[in-house]
């Protein structure tokens, strides 16, 4: 369009024009998958497109065919963005080709991010959700913190920038992508910022609650590093105040390098920028690890993927209508799914506030969460049934002046058995302060499922089914009982979400009909994939693609009624008896502590039957007293169940185990009771100073073991570096004086072998019959310097290393490399980069088999960088094949920065040759596709993740 009698071109068309063309030669450059990097005049050509010199001369080609102008290269050069090589051509005379052909102007978007109602329908993890969000609503209120000093507000630009800065800090930390990070902080801004930023750098999130009493440090360091070790974490996040706690847990913990606070990683002096590069994160990849209630040998850390969450979080939405006019309000802690997915990562999704204060907040005076429902006009809130229960009881009409809970129209009950005399209570007292009968919502879930599984429709209210209890304990036949004395009252929990299924099986692993009690399970999106490194308990769980919850249950009406734990039910005599429902009786009776009772059933070996024990807390002292409380338990019992417990122990508070949600950990107790440990009281500072004593004890061996396997990596890596020293001066001296590159490479490979074999690091060489007789460029992934000297060592023909230019400047370097043939490049000069590639093909061509590294360079980052093109495009040009070779164990054989080597196996993968396909259009495309073909291979077998970006 510079022919005078064309038609003027505006700036704007121009643009358009070379942005078309730019999406273009991209969809050429990464066939098969279309790029979601947003292109713009100011993208970097290397950074933001990743352009190498062949690339970007290859564009430039292609612009100045479709401008009419042909570009000089030191224009070339020097353009850094798009928009430089758009001022470029427009300053270049015309050289008479055709006249550009600009395609029209992309239409505006239909809808998208300006509908208010829009959501990220198309992300596939939860960092796409935020950048969805940042892209379309900066400045929206995601998060209302609120604390003794007021509220903190959170917008969804400040929770990315906080995010990126955490992740830089984790990153200069240590942290890999895949590696696990623990977080053992309260609620606070802190908690989601570095939840965020464990995403964002590519780590996977472990969730743990910090201690809550003195007096249980001990169980909790015992729980929390069978925990850690098992997720294999790396860096605990956690407040200076628990930093005690989190030393001794370091102490215990080998893997576990350091414990740092947030403020730490996120310094002011830490920019987002300084995040080198945002690892690859994809549906399939792991959110976080949940790890749920167990026994402290066999941590069970439920693996949920970004997919998972997603699905969960989704059809929640759906079965609630969650949308733009809701206001969440939680209490729950964060380190709960229930919080952190049900409360927070749903309303981060769906663009509603969430108004979060901490759980010690509520439990000091509850009144707080429904001042917080009416002073925000919160819609959504969900929480177990203990607090509802709290409210009805702690709560003062004083309290409550004012109070206007008309806006709340989903009140979730779940997370623990719901009962209906609380939904009662709680529906009729607050009723007078606008609450709807039909905002109560008894729901069901497990982490197993991310969060949620079942759920009733909204606005019906809950709905109550009465069974008889014999039929129910001695046949599984939930019979409806009407007016029935005696019976067993159970809550409609409601039908499965949107996309999950349910069904109830006998013991035989066969589906039962409606109103028969039987083992529940479920499958669907949100179901996860096993336990973190536990694959008995992951067998345990699976039924074929049906996953057991654990939980019994039975169906009526096609909703679904939740009946107990199926290892918490006590048989007695032929007959299943429910703890739960002896519990809530016996926490009624005067003395005992309310919320402080388990029942559990103990093996009786006389009898062959189980006895019914009953572990109630009270602070009764007084010997007469004491026996006039279990007289009372037993009569309670008795009105319930038609029998006595078998034994009634009285102790003293805290006796109780419970999990960090407050359910009681029945199993415990029972160990507890059977070992004889129940029931022992010492006073709080002394027990806490003995607990201090013997964890500082134990932490004495793993130091112990630490230190030694230090002692032993020191000596071993020294001796490598000694027998480095040994070799290394002859070798280069040999090869110096040697005129042959084939007879240097011989020399070289029996010094890297023997240089192998005296350290003691196996080497496994994979293909060697697929070295070709004739030409041949090998391509590498580069991942440490010992990747030349496996290379060396594997390999018995000689290829010539493609080394950049910088190290001919050495004197050293470049006589060793130049006498084994090496070829070297220009980086940064892309004129000169250019004639070196061409310098390359020519040698090709004439028959040098050269040995490149296409990704450059290497980092500490344990990934598979994106590949340049010269190697393909010399062989390409040659007609000669690729032969990928895949590399493994070098990294952590000596890392980027680290000096001392590391004990690894090593192993050397050679894929078939590959030669340009002959389709190919020119020598580009035969190159692209030698590239994708090579990194295919080079990707399966070097054990690292794709390092390319999105």
């Amino acid at each position: 369009m510079r022919d005078s009698d064309a038609p003027a071109v505006s700036p704007d068309e121009q643009a358009a024009a070379l942005l078309a063309l730019t999406r273009g030669f991209l969809a050429d450059l990464h066939p098969g998958g279309a790029s979601r990097r947003a292109i713009t005049l100011d993208s970097a050509l290397e950074r933001d497109l990743g352009l190498d010199s062949l690339s970007r001369v290859e564009l430039a080609v292609r612009l100045g065919r479709a401008f009419g102008v042909a570009l000089p290269e030191p224009a070339l050069a020097a353009a850094q963005t798009l928009r430089d090589l758009l001022d470029a051509l427009r300053l270049t005379p015309p050289s008479g080709a055709a006249a550009p052909s600009l395609p029209p102007l992309p239409a505006p978007p239909d809808g998208g991010c300006d509908t208010e109602e829009a959501l990220p329908d198309e992300a596939t993890t939860l960092l796409e959700v935020l950048d969805w969000h940042v892209r379309c609503h900066p400045e929206r209120v995601q998060i209302i913190c609120l604390d003794e000093r007021g509220e903190t507000r959170i917008r969804y630009h400040d929770l990315a920038r906080q995010a990126d800065c955490v992740a830089a800090g984790l990153q200069r930390a240590g942290l890999e992508a895949g590696q696990a990070c623990a977080l053992m902080l309260p609620t606070c801004p802190d908690y989601f910022f570095a939840y965020l930023g464990i995403l964002r750098a590519g780590g996977v999130p472990v969730p743990i609650y910090p201690p809550a009493r003195l007096n249980q440090i001990e169980e909790h360091v015992r729980r929390h590093a069978g925990i850690l070790a098992n997720a294999e974490a790396r860096l605990l996040l956690t407040v200076p105040e628990a930093r005690t706690v989190a030393r001794l847990l370091e102490a215990q913990v080998a893997g576990l390098r350091r414990v740092v606070t947030v403020a730490e990683l996120a310094s002011p002096a830490t920019m987002p920028a300084d995040v080198a590069a945002r690892p690859a994160i994809r549906g399939g990849d792991t959110a976080f690890i949940q790890y749920t209630s167990g026994s402290t040998g066999d941590p069970k850390g439920v693996v949920l993927s970004h997919a998972n969450l997603l699905a969960n979080i989704r059809a929640m939405g759906r079965a609630i209508g969650l949308g733009p006019g809701d206001v969440a309000v939680s209490w729950l802690p964060l380190y709960h799914d229930m919080g952190l997915i049900c409360a927070w990562l749903s309303s981060l999704y769906h663009g509603v506030p969430l108004v979060v204060m901490s759980p010690l907040a509520f439990l000091a005076r509850p009144e707080r969460w429904l001042q917080a429902i009416h002073r925000y006009r919160g819609t959504v809130s969900a929480a177990p049934n203990f607090a509802y229960e709290l409210c009805v009881k702690r709560i003062d009409d004083a309290d409550l002046q004012g109070l206007d809970l008309s806006c709340w129209r989903v009140a979730a009950n779940g997370a623990e058995p719901v009962l209906p005399d609380t939904l009662r209570r709680f529906g009729e007292r607050f009723a007078r302060y606008g609450l709807r009968p039909g905002a109560l919502m008894p729901v069901y879930g497990l982490a197993e499922c991310a969060v949620g599984l079942l759920s009733p429709p909204v606005g019906r209210g809950p709905r109550i089914d009465r069974v008889s209890r014999d039929a129910l304990g001695r046949n599984g036949l939930a019979r409806p009982a009407g007016d029935e004395a005696g019976a067993l009252a159970f809550v409609c929990c409601g039908r499965p979400l949107p996309g999950h299924e349910i069904r109830i099986v006998d013991s035989l692993g066969r589906e039962v009909g409606e109103r028969i009690e039987g083992r529940l399970e479920f499958r669907g999106p949100s179901a996860t994939a096993g336990y973190h490194h536990n694959p008995e308990q992951t067998r345990r769980l699976f039924d074929g693609d049906w996953l057991d919850s654990g939980d019994r249950a039975y169906v009526a009406d096609g909703e679904v009624y939740l009946t107990g734990r199926v290892k918490d039910i006590i048989i007695r005599g032929g007959r299943n008896i429910y703890p739960h429902e002896i519990e809530n009786l016996v926490g009624e009776v005067p003395g005992v502590r309310r919320g402080c009772v388990a029942a559990f059933g103990s093996p009786d070996p006389a009898s062959g039957t189980e006895r019914l024990v009953v572990l109630a807390e009270t602070r009764e002292t007084d010997a007469t007293a004491r026996d006039a409380l279990r007289t009372r338990i037993v009569d309670a019992t008795l009105t319930a169940l038609g029998e006595p417990p078998d034994e009634v122990v009285l102790a003293p508070p805290q006796a109780v185990l419970k999990t960090s949600s407050g359910k009681i950990r029945r199993a415990a107790c029972r160990e507890a009771y059977e070992r004889g440990s129940l029931g022992r009281s010492a006073g709080m500072a002394g027990m806490a100073g003995w607990q201090m004593l013997r964890l500082a004890a134990r932490a004495v061996l793993p130091q112990a073991r630490r230190l030694a396997a230090a002692g032993v990596r020191l000596l071993w890596g020294s001796w490598v570096w000694l027998l480095f020293a040994l070799l290394a001066p002859p070798t280069w001296l040999l090869t110096a004086l040697t005129g042959r590159p084939a007879l240097a490479w011989r020399l070289n490979r029996l010094a890297a072998r023997g240089l192998l074999r005296l350290a003691g690091l196996p080497l496994t060489v994979r293909g060697l019959d697929q070295l070709p007789a004739g030409r041949c460029v090998l391509v590498a992934n580069h991942a440490s310097y010992a990747d030349g000297l496996l290379l060396v060592a594997a390999l018995p023909q000689p290829f010539s290393f493609v080394a950049k230019r910088e190290l001919r400047g050495a004197w050293l370097s470049r006589r060793y490399l130049t006498r084994l043939g090496a070829r070297f490049v220009e980086r940064f000069d892309a004129r000169q980069s250019v004639e070196d590639a061409r310098g390359l093909a020519e040698a090709v061509a004439a028959g040098v088999p050269l040995a490149f590294f296409p990704e450059g360079t290497f980092t500490r980052r344990a990934a598979l960088a994106p590949f340049h093109l010269g190697a393909f495009s010399a062989a390409a040009a040659a007609g000669v094949p690729v032969l990928p070779v895949a590399i493994r164990g070098t990294r952590t054989l000596l890392r980027d920065g680290q000096w001392l080597p590391r004990r690894t196996p090593l192993a050397l993968s050679i894929g078939a040759p590959l030669h340009a396909p002959a389709t190919a259009v020119d020598t580009f495309a035969g190159a692209v596709a030698l590239r994708d073909g090579a990194r295919a291979f080079i990707l399966a077998h070097c054990g690292e993740p794709d390092g390319a970006a999105d």
